[in-house]
């Protein structure tokens, strides 16, 4: 269980998350609903451990993050707005690099199964600044999932994708929560990943407004969603 425990943070005096409280369970799709500006990017930083809270507390499998992040670093799996790729590297090269510092076993199997997951097949060899954008998101995603973490923390994954390549992002999501890993996706825009989910947290001006069972029907979570936003 990822446990996130009175979450507060302020940047020259300006709060930017009061009191979150969260629980990511394994096996669980989380969707962080949210417009921009609302502090999703900065909780999802925090809860990767890019980026210390002001004041609370993280647990992950009971250890507490915030003091020992070496001990638990291994177990998360991050795509941010950086996308920590290098781009003098090529595609392989990342793997390799990132595969090699969390000491994946069977490294070049591992790769080659990622990179066909993520339908990298063409550009393995491709150094990534030559890279659409849609294909360097791509390979951030299949860097965040090479090492098997137990928690996979998403910043807006669909960001360059086009619509094969979200859909087929949605079905490794799946894939991930039915072999138990806990995900936790942040986004302000209401598509189809809904239907993956099991819960929806709903965050405005740095607070947490709503979090429940995710409706299913994209006419309930756009009710949902502009009520609590109005409301806030």
């Amino acid at each position: 269980m990822y446990e996130i425990r009175q979450i507060c943070k302020s940047i020259s005096q300006k709060k930017v998350l009061e009191q979150i409280n969260l629980t990511i369970a394994p096996g669980e799709l989380q969707i962080m609903l949210g417009p921009n500006g609302a502090g999703k990017s900065t909780l999802l930083k925090i809860l990767g451990l890019l980026q210390k809270p002001s004041q609370g507390q993280l647990f992950i499998n009971g250890i507490n993050a915030l003091k020992n992040p070496e001990k638990v670093k291994h177990l998360l799996g991050v795509v941010s707005h950086k996308t920590f790729i290098y781009e003098n590297l090529s595609v392989y090269e990342n793997l390799e690099f990132y595969g090699k510092m969390y000491g994946v076993n069977s490294l070049r199997k591992r790769i080659l199964e990622v990179i066909s997951l993520l339908g990298l097949e063409l550009y393995v060899h491709e150094r990534v600044a030559y890279l659409s954008r849609g294909f360097q998101q791509r390979l951030t995603i299949a860097r965040a999932i090479l090492h098997q973490p137990c928690y996979l923390l998403l910043d807006e994954p669909q960001t360059g994708l086009d619509q094969p390549a979200t859909h087929k992002l949605y079905q490794i999501l799946e894939q991930l929560k039915k072999q138990g890993t806990g995900i936790i996706v942040s986004t302000h825009i209401i598509d189809k990943i809904f239907q993956y989910s099991d819960r929806l947290v709903i965050l405005a001006r740095g607070s947490k407004v709503f979090e429940g069972v995710s409706p299913q029907e994209y006419s309930e979570i756009k009710e949902l969603y502009g009520s609590y936003i109005k409301g806030v």
